[in-house]
């Protein structure tokens, strides 16, 4: 068994058994699937996101296997994720329980639980309007280059996200947002990986993640070389060449995508 708790709940499970105390919290699903549950509870006046994982059961297990996924076992994947990031010096959640029981991996129960993020909003929500209504440049180009710097050293860290989206990136509110004040923090880490050196396979999945989920934010052919220059760190023309192919398999498959979901809105049109 692992286990860790801090304030609030060091206090308030103190001399009770934080697996059955886990149970008995409820609050509002924000997701439920694959054995994975994320729902969010109060404490003492304050939000925090609940995440409990049980057992999958070994077919679950090797039908990711077989289909060269690998299978989320548990909450310590995600807290080992945010360990790293901590020490990358990347703002993520913060852990204030853990536990883990159990060791047949088809059958394990864990539990995270991290404070609230508030005030936040999502990239994926703070750019939605930008195609209709675009932001200062300054602003845009900013914020370009930060989340460029954090998936660089988010990568440099040895931890790839496997869901490196806009949404998955929340700009902290509690003032407004300018070219100088820009906190991010990365998030939903449940299925990332983390090794000594992320390999090209996975860092270019991530990028692609990253960009098919910006295509509908109007971003300009510049903007687009920015991040790649500020993401590799290396003149543009020397990005151009060494990552020739990726660029290119990038362009098609959001293409792919973009007439995959044209086909979608013509069909349900139609109905």
């Amino acid at each position: 068994m692992n286990l860790f708790l801090a304030e609030p709940l060091s206090t308030l499970w103190a001399g009770k058994d934080p697996f059955a105390e886990v149970e008995t919290l409820q609050g509002p699903v924000y997701r439920q699937k694959e054995g994975r549950k994320v729902f969010r509870v109060e404490l003492f006046g304050r939000g925090y996101f609940v995440k409990l994982h049980r057992g999958v059961g070994w077919g679950e297990i090797f039908k990711n296997l077989l289909s060269f996924r690998l299978p989320v076992l548990g909450a310590r994947q995600e807290l080992s994720a945010i360990r790293r990031l901590e020490q990358a010096g990347i703002a993520t959640l913060n852990p204030v329980g853990f536990g883990q029981r159990g060791f047949n991996p088809a059958r394990q129960f864990s539990f995270l639980i991290t404070e609230e993020l508030a005030p936040t909003i999502s990239l994926e929500d703070f750019c939605q309007d930008w195609a209709r209504t675009p932001p200062p440049v300054a602003l845009k180009r900013a914020l370009i280059g930060r989340v460029a710097q954090i998936v660089r050293d988010m990568h440099a860290a040895g931890l790839n996200h496997r869901d490196c989206y806009l949404c998955h990136f929340l700009l902290h509110t509690d003032s407004p947002p300018t070219p100088d004040h820009l906190p991010l923090s990365v998030i939903d880490l449940h299925r990332s990986q983390v090794r000594t050196r992320v390999p090209l396979r996975w860092r270019d999945k991530d990028l692609a993640g990253l960009y098919f989920s910006a295509l509908g934010i109007g971003l300009t052919r510049s903007d687009k070389l920015r991040f790649l220059r500020a993401y590799f760190g290396k003149p543009l023309r020397q990005v151009l060449v060494e990552e020739a192919s990726v660029l290119a398999w990038m362009e098609r498959k959001a293409a792919r995508i973009q007439a995959r979901d044209q086909r979608k809105i013509a069909e349900g049109e139609q109905r």
